[in-house]
């Protein structure tokens, strides 16, 4: 026992060199303020891309109501924190079967461009969180659409298709901003009607094409009929005017012979044989017919 108190009391009286600690001591304060410096400065700044908008949530007061731009910005590190929000429109599409005004069913599908309304950001955050689409638009699209369909027929749906997507859009864009919702765009991309309607507008087609083609046949019969009926009156009218020439005047029939004789030489000259025809062939004895004999005196 006596060995150990001597040797602590030996321990106690040994004295480092004076001014050995001080460079170390100081070099670890340096290392420690410039690590808690770098941790602050690394923790108070905070960027805003492209494309984006934060609001800054704090531990004193809750959501701030500025709205923050892109950049580079400062906050009070524990106290402060950056909520972003994609600001930037953004497509959706949703489907919904819905029932029209003569109860057939059909599928219709709208795609609307999205965006949160910008200066009303904290009342997003504060109301229905970041999800905040996923919360409302499916559920008043689906609404609306219903609504909106089961004004007109299916058979209205298809050629006033332009008209019931501006109500859609209309209607949407108004309920949506009751949430701070804004809508570039809503349009109906695909409308579907049930197996038994497509059919039965098949038919009706069918039906109408047919009835048309049965229209155009019975057109074209009588058609034919008047242009029979007025190339035989033209065929008479022309035998009479010709019987009426060649009795007033017999010279008509000896120049219908002299054109006739044209047609057959000309036919005849065309051909890579040789033919000998004599004046009855080719209709152009006139002077037996007339009863002039050149040879008699």
């Amino acid at each position: 026992m006596e060995k150990g108190k001597q040797a602590m009391e030996n321990m106690k009286n040994i004295k480092m060199p004076q001014g050995a600690g001080r460079p170390a001591a100081a070099m670890l304060k340096f290392a420690a303020f410039t690590g808690a410096a770098a941790y602050g400065v690394y923790n108070a700044v905070y960027n805003v891309p492209a494309g984006h908008r934060a609001v800054v949530y704090s531990r004193v007061d809750g959501v701030g109501q500025t709205v923050i731009g892109e950049g580079t910005h400062f906050l009070v590190p524990w106290l402060q924190r950056p909520i972003m929000f994609d600001v930037r429109t953004r497509p959706r599409t949703y489907a919904s079967l819905t029932g029209t005004k003569d109860l057939q069913m059909i599928n219709i599908s709208i795609r609307v461009l999205s965006k949160p309304d910008r200066s009303r950001l904290q009342w997003i955050y504060t109301h229905l969180g970041l999800d905040f689409d996923e919360k409302v638009l499916p559920s008043i699209v689906n609404e609306i659409a219903k609504q909106t369909v089961a004004q007109f027929t299916a058979a209205e749906l298809i050629y006033q298709r332009e008209h019931v997507s501006r109500m859609i859009a209309l209607t949407l864009k108004q309920r949506a901003e009751r949430f701070a919702i804004q809508l570039d765009d809503v349009s109906i991309i695909h409308l579907a009607f049930g197996q038994e309607y497509a059919a039965a507008i098949e038919a009706k087609q069918v039906a109408q094409q047919d009835a048309e083609r049965a229209r155009f046949v019975v057109e074209r019969a009588l058609q034919e009929k008047k242009s029979t009926v007025i190339r035989a009156q033209g065929v008479s009218k022309s035998a009479e005017l010709v019987g009426e020439a060649i009795k007033n005047n017999p010279a008509f029939v000896q120049l219908r012979r002299i054109d006739a004789a044209k047609e057959i030489a000309t036919v005849v000259s065309r051909s890579a044989n040789k033919v000998y025809l004599t004046s009855d062939s080719l209709l152009l004895n006139l002077l037996r017919d007339t009863g002039l004999n050149l040879g008699k005196k």
